[in-house]
Parts: C-alpha cells; structure tokens; sequence
C-alpha cells in the first residue's frame, strides 16, 4: 500500500469566510473520489482544529493500493477535475510526502 500525504497553505489573501468555504470546497471534492479513482483505498481530508502550532491548513489523507495506484490518482479526470477547480486556484504552498506502508 501506499500513503499519499499533502499539506496546503491557502492564499493568505483570501478572508476567513473565503478560506473557510474553500476549505469545504476542498474537503467535499477529494473525499468525493471515493469509489471514483481505482485503486484509492481510504480518503480523508483534515480542514478543522487546527492549531496555533501549524504552519498549512488543509491536509489530505489517503491510501492507495500501490505506486501504480497513486500514478493513476493522479492523472484520473475526477481528481485532475477537484484538484483544477477547488485546489489549486487558492493554495499558495503544496508539500507531499508519499511513502510505502504494509
């Protein structure tokens, strides 16, 4: 298995209602794949209770059955679909980690 693992930073431009919506956006949009993308075992996108501690804002969670899995992920047109719309016009930062898990 695979765990696939970002952290985003929202445009610090955009006002605490914009982030908050957007943050909704985000979260029903990528937990939305599930059944969608095959080979996409578990999605979860973390975007309340943050604390002061962090520097990002919005996390997402998931779990594919293998390298081959995540490479698809990544060009399917659902998610390709959410990460254009919802994702990317309002984050500023990405950072992934993806790493093999029994």
């Amino acid at each position: 298995m695979v765990k696939h693992i970002i952290l985003w930073t929202l445009n610090p431009e955009l006002t605490a209602e914009e982030k908050a919506e957007v943050k909704r956006g985000i979260k029903e949009g990528l937990e939305g794949l599930a059944g969608q993308v095959p080979g996409l075992l578990d999605i979860r996108v973390v975007v309340d209770g943050r604390l002061e501690s962090s520097n990002c804002d919005v996390m997402l969670d998931s779990t594919l059955e293998s390298p081959e899995a995540l490479r698809g992920y990544a060009v399917h047109p659902a998610h390709v679909a959410v990460a254009d719309s919802k994702v990317r016009p309002y984050t500023v930062q990405r950072t992934c980690l993806d790493y093999e898990t029994e």
